[in-house]
């Protein structure tokens, strides 16, 4: 991959990389695997934990007798660049800080393809970073709801969170499909690049746009929504005071369930990143940089 070069690798030695680097997750010892996955969905959280203070609706503002106020939202659009901006905090921890992510390990079927990684070396991955990326994440939104961080800037940020759990939750199953291959299209692609960098702050600038993208889009991560849609229900099950106080400015909350969580989301979304990651992305530069060094 002619490490002598100071400048970014080629897309063909990064499909290179790829292959190596895919092997090498294949092969990671179980235990280890699973404690990078729950860091990772650690990681992941805490990037949607910035995105969804940053995505509040207005400052809150105390009027003399008491009553409470909010100043004006910034323009949607505006309101989700930001918030894809800082959500990128997750992945730029998991790819710098070390960790196993589900949706990004979707491109080790470029490893898989070539034969160099067996089927059953890739189900294991994905199945032990998949639990370890849901414990890491549902652990996080624990330590989050003793925070009672729900209550900051009179409340809004937990109507914030409870907001965006209940809209995750109303997707209709195609629909979320779609947007689960949108987002690990570009999750995947973010990764990818990455393998290009020969620095930090170059593996920093391959995500950050990426990343910005899906979420200023709207599309769904199966990860990041194993957090955000976890921590409303732990919010809508064991604050019932705070629940019955913000009620009437969360709109449909009765749609935020346990079954509504894994049916309407957990399962097609991830459906729609493995689509995304494992066949609109490995498998296409596989094709183009990997096909013809096999045959």
């Amino acid at each position: 991959m002619n490490e002598g070069r100071i400048d970014s690798l080629l897309p063909p030695e990064m499909a290179t990389r790829a292959e190596y680097l895919g092997v090498r997750k294949a092969e990671m010892p179980a235990f280890t695997m699973l404690m990078l996955a729950i860091l990772a969905g650690a990681f992941i959280s805490l990037g949607a934990i910035f995105a969804t203070t940053v995505a509040v609706g207005g400052m809150p503002i105390t009027a003399a007798d008491g009553s409470v106020a909010f100043s004006t939202s910034l323009p949607y659009g505006v309101t989700r660049l930001l918030s894809g901006l800082v959500f990128s905090l997750g992945l730029i921890l998991v790819v710098v800080g070390g960790a196993e992510l589900f949706t990004g390990n979707n491109l080790i079927v470029m490893a898989w393809a070539s034969g160099k990684v067996t089927g059953r070396a890739l189900l294991r991955n994905w199945l032990i970073v998949y639990v370890g990326n849901f414990i890491g994440s549902m652990a996080t939104a624990v330590l989050m709801f003793f925070s009672k961080q729900y209550t900051f800037g009179a409340d809004i940020v937990g109507i914030t969170a409870l907001r965006i759990a209940v809209d995750k939750c109303n997707l209709e199953f195609v629909q979320a499909i779609a947007l689960g291959i949108l987002c690990n299209a570009l999750v995947c692609l973010a990764v990818w690049l990455t393998y290009s960098a020969r620095t930090t702050l170059d593996k920093i600038a391959a995500i950050i746009f990426p990343i910005t993208a899906f979420v200023a889009a709207g599309f769904e991560h199966s990860v990041a929504n194993m957090y955000f849609i976890g921590y409303g229900l732990l919010v809508k099950d064991f604050a019932p005071e705070f629940v019955t106080k913000v009620s009437e400015r969360v709109p449909n909350l009765g749609a935020l369930t346990w079954e509504a969580f894994f049916i309407n989301n957990l399962i097609p979304v991830t459906i729609g990143n493995i689509i995304g990651g494992a066949v609109l992305v490995a498998a296409v530069y596989w094709v183009v940089f990997l096909r013809v060094k096999k045959d």
